[in-house]
């Protein structure tokens, strides 16, 4: 059995509601129920989730997205907490106790960058990496190089992933499956590749 992981990529408050500080707006919010779904298949299915989540510091000045981008994600807002019925559900298994995942705190593009998400992976045996969340364009193909070039199996849930830039997640896509060959998948069948 192919053990997997789903890695959930910065879908919180700041990324995805109307008043988020860099939102998807309503693209992204068009994948929550997608997102949810499969966060819910994981965990039941005792699956390894991480919900890997940007966080900045207030006023950072010596952090690269500093000049590129708004301020967002910073520690301690309600803009770090995961969006609608994914944060709903998360807070379920908090207080009933009834699943196991991994919060990684994660201050660049790639969950991979600056963290143990590698390690953790490997410890438990993880050769296949499912990726969920936004930007598509952005983390999530950034996550996507790392783990190719790490030597994970990709898979990449079309009906799951999302960005501000249709040209780039439309790109995005194409470049998972022609140039990192990952499975790019929408509700469990194949697209591409």
């Amino acid at each position: 059995m192919l053990l997997k992981s789903l890695i959930v990529i910065d879908y919180t408050n700041d990324f995805v509601a109307d008043d988020g500080k860099l939102t998807c707006g309503e693209r992204g919010q068009s994948i929550e129920s997608r997102i949810t779904a499969l966060t819910k298949d994981f965990m039941e299915h005792g699956e390894y989730v991480v919900f890997a989540v940007d966080v900045h510091e207030e006023n950072d000045p010596f952090h690269p997205e500093t000049k590129l981008f708004p301020a967002h994600n910073v520690r301690g807002t309600k803009g770090r907490k995961l969006y609608g019925s994914l944060g709903e559900y998360l807070d379920e298994v908090i207080h009933n106790g009834t699943g196991k995942y991994e919060w990684l705190d994660k201050t660049r593009y790639s969950a991979f960058a600056g963290t143990n998400l590698e390690i953790k992976l490997r410890e438990r045996g993880i050769k296949e990496v499912h990726l969920v969340g936004v930007c598509t364009d952005i983390c999530v193909l950034h996550t996507a190089v790392d783990a190719y070039n790490k030597g994970f199996s990709i898979v990449v849930h079309q009906d799951a992933v999302e960005s501000f830039n249709p040209e780039g997640h439309t790109w995005a896509l194409s470049h998972f499956a022609n140039t990192l060959g990952a499975l790019v998948t929408e509700n469990g069948s194949s697209q591409g590749n």
